[in-house]
């Protein structure tokens, strides 16, 4: 399906920084991180690629993703000061950079953080114009940008899932948007991405996680700009 382009990919979005791809989507990529970890990070080993690990430093990638990762938005005037804040925080971060990685987009950052016991991995692109792309999560390759409401579902890959996933949905009125499944393996994990047009109510998601069959599901809303 083709990405639809919208009056941000012309003139860019509000935001604070040099650059709407080295600093508004590098925001972005760290909010959906953020969501997904569901929590305060106390750690995080960050890797930019290409681009990114020649120019991070000097366009405020670094802190832009650390600014992300503490829920910032895209014209929060704390991601100039997101070093001191993380600090505050007791956040730690490390930075890693990979200047040749020739099967990546330009603009890659991958994110490994932890809050407590959990740890996730995230994959991002920024694509310019603060519009991002979400590779990876937690070793699964999806696809989504984060501009509209979107659940993740790690479930047991079984016979119907899609179907009563979906039928769940459309029950409580929530029009599915895309939806697309990556699986380890027949009869393996598998992992749901649903965008939709709206907000699904509380009580499907807790009706969602009790299922004996679907291990955990998490729900990024639309990550604004």
């Amino acid at each position: 399906m083709a990405e639809q382009s919208s009056v941000f990919d012309m003139i860019g979005p509000v935001m604070i920084g040099p650059s709407s791809s080295h600093t508004a989507g590098v925001v972005r990529i760290g909010r959906v991180a953020r969501k997904i970890l569901g929590a305060n990070p106390d750690k995080a080993e960050i890797t930019f690629y290409n681009s990114f690990a020649r120019t991070y430093e000097g366009h405020g990638s670094d802190r832009a993703i650390v600014a992300g990762l503490l829920d910032f938005k895209t014209d929060d005037l704390r991601i100039k000061t997101a070093f001191e804040e993380a600090k505050a925080a007791g956040f730690k971060v490390n930075f890693r950079s990979v200047g040749n990685a020739s099967t990546m987009h330009p603009n890659t950052v991958n994110i490994v953080a932890t809050a407590g016991d959990r740890e996730i991995q995230v994959t991002g692109e920024s694509r310019g114009g603060g519009v991002i792309r979400i590779t990876k999560v937690n070793g699964f390759s999806v696809g989504f940008n984060a501009n509209i409401t979107t659940m993740i579902l790690l479930a047991s890959d079984r016979k119907g899932a899609i179907a009563f996933i979906a039928t769940v949905l459309a029950n409580d009125e929530c029009n599915i948007a895309s939806m697309s499944v990556n699986r380890k393996g027949k009869h393996d994990l598998a992992c749901h991405v649903i965008e939709m047009d709206s907000k699904p109510p509380r009580v499907t998601i807790d009706y969602l996680k009790h299922l004996e069959w679907i291990r955990e599901v998490i729900f990024i809303p639309d990550i604004d700009f």
